[in-house]
């Protein structure tokens, strides 16, 4: 049995391990800190990202080229699982009074997006 299982697993295809990352290149506006941009992320991650199965995390270069431009790290279990995060995000923002509504102002109140990008991550 154990040598079925195995050989099983060697049949999955290596696409359905990969997690998708979601990753935004952005600057802080002059009236926001990181640390009120972070409180955001905070939010962001209990209030929609949980239920949508789908985390950010903030890199902030340290050693680059450039110093400046932030990275918003967004990850979900796979591309598939970010697609149905994206068409609620999407969808919610259709409703002002929505979770997604409201944390889509804060994050543009605060951030310059300058480009988007996503991977599948092995």
């Amino acid at each position: 049995m154990k040598t079925l299982l195995i050989i099983a697993t060697l049949f999955i295809p290596f696409s359905a391990l990969a997690d998708h990352m979601d990753v935004f290149e952005f600057k802080l506006k002059n009236n926001c800190s990181l640390s009120e941009f972070l409180e955001v992320v905070k939010d962001f991650n209990h209030d929609w990202g949980e239920k949508n199965s789908y985390r950010a995390e903030i890199a902030v270069p340290i050693q680059s080229d450039n110093l400046v431009n932030i990275y918003w790290l967004g990850r979900s279990a796979s591309t598939e699982s970010f697609g149905k995060a994206w068409d609620t995000w999407r969808n919610e923002l259709e409703d002002k009074d929505s979770t997604a509504s409201k944390l889509s102002k804060r994050i543009d109140a605060c951030s310059e997006n300058l480009s988007r990008h996503g991977y599948d991550i092995y």
